[in-house]
């Protein structure tokens, strides 16, 4: 096999992981502060094993002007993780995830802004129209008669944001490779995550069961460490184009665990406004890296 073949295999294989992550963090019964804690702890942990074993060490002085960026876009990966799985408590799964896929919606608003870039004619389609997805989703069917429904999409929303806000600040951020970035990121999250879960309430680990001690290991090691270490592995062998189609299968892998295989309800205009979501935004990055 090809390089380029095994690039687009990691990434496919590693986008559908990312789209179970909803199915095994409804079986680990802690908070959702901790469970970002230890995702972020464990797959550190195997990241710098992957790094070390790869060789490839972290040279500090080369980015040490860049370190407060690290540091923020930590602080704001370790605050989505807690809203996104705060958002799965609340609504299902998949209007959850497509919802928390807004982001990229939220960067296009505002990259003119921050970097002034020029925002154009069919980029502002694009984000009209897949605001107009996002009522969709908010305002028809169980989501618009329901508060749980509603808290979790502004769960997801504000999860959005807050990633939106680590790809903004990687935009800043030059001189560290993509996998010591996230090594990094995780650790500066970590750091964070800790002195927050000791205020609020600390370690529940010994009430887990067996199942949710399986499912915690998962979510860090593999829908964290080692996906990761696939998804930035494939993105040195992939176009923009490449890697901006594959990306969504993460949000059609969940969308489909959380209707076919949890049973989970989704209205039409639920899907209909979450394609405009997934369609426009598509659209937009494909025009961005074409």
């Amino acid at each position: 096999m090809d390089q380029h073949k095994k690039a687009r295999l990691l990434l496919t294989a590693s986008m559908a992981v990312f789209g179970t992550l909803g199915l095994f963090t409804r079986n680990i019964s802690v908070n959702s502060g901790e469970l970002a804690l230890y995702r972020a702890v464990l797959a550190a942990a195997l990241i710098g094993i992957f790094l070390t074993v790869k060789k490839q060490p972290i040279h500090f002085r080369e980015f040490r002007k860049e370190i407060p960026l690290l540091l923020l876009s930590g602080i704001a990966m370790g605050i989505n993780w807690i809203l996104l799985f705060q958002a799965y408590r609340y609504t299902t799964i998949s209007v959850a995830t497509l919802s928390y896929y807004f982001a990229p919606v939220l960067v296009t608003a505002a990259c003119p802004v921050l970097f002034r870039e020029k925002l154009t004619g069919k980029q502002l389609l694009c984000f009209f129209m897949s605001t107009v997805g996002l009522v969709l989703i908010i305002g028809t069917g169980d989501a618009g008669s329901s508060s749980g429904e509603l808290t979790g999409i502004l769960f997801g929303l504000g999860a959005a944001c807050f990633y939106a806000a680590v790809i903004l600040l990687n935009k800043c951020i030059r001189q560290v490779a993509g996998i010591h970035r996230t090594f990094l990121q995780l650790i500066a999250a970590a750091a964070v995550l800790f002195p927050y879960v000791a205020l609020t309430g600390g370690s529940s680990l010994s009430r887990m069961d067996l199942t949710g001690w399986a499912c915690l290991l998962i979510v860090g090691l593999l829908h964290t460490g080692v996906t990761y270490c696939m998804y930035f592995t494939a993105l040195r062998d992939l176009s923009g184009q490449e890697t901006a189609l594959l990306s969504y299968i993460d949000p059609l892998v969940a969308a489909a665990v959380s209707v076919f295989l949890l049973g989970e309800p989704i209205t039409f205009w639920q899907i209909t406004g979450g394609a405009m979501i997934l369609g426009f935004t598509l659209i937009n990055e494909l025009g961005a890296n074409g």
